[in-house]
């Protein structure tokens, strides 16, 4: 039998997953990225699956050398922006469990048209981040 028996809330709770296949529970905090880097320094090998809801624009630019991202829509409407070569590529997320999979080294960022909830599969090493 499997020693949790209690679903966890992806709002408190974000999990950090693996190259060998662990999934590892960390709760989430207003200090949760310093504690990440604390835990699991450079994020080498690992991705973070997370949930965030916006009710606006993303404030700026981020892009994730290690890898491609994984964004769901789980309600409300957004788009992603992507950027390569000083060209952007519009992705509308209109319906719930619509996804893009930002490929790895693309500049991304969102435009928010309602309160929206997305979920998200990120190779965290080496990301960084831009403002717009």
């Amino acid at each position: 039998m499997m020693d949790q028996e209690q679903p966890f809330d992806l709002s408190t709770r974000y999990v950090v997953m693996d190259d060998d296949g662990a999934a590892i529970p960390v709760p989430v905090s207003n200090t949760f990225f310093a504690d990440l880097e604390r835990q699991f320094g450079d994020f080498a090998g690992k991705r973070l699956v997370a949930h965030f809801t916006f009710d606006q624009d993303w404030d700026s630019w981020e892009m994730h050398p290690a890898g491609d991202e994984f964004v769901c829509l789980l309600s409300g409407q957004a788009e992603l922006v992507l950027e390569q070569n000083g060209t952007e590529a519009v992705i509308p997320l209109k319906t719930p469990g619509t996804y893009v999979l930002v490929p790895r080294g693309i500049w991304h960022t969102a435009r928010v048209f309602k309160p929206s909830s997305m979920l998200f599969i990120t190779p965290g090493a080496g990301t960084q981040h831009r403002s717009h």
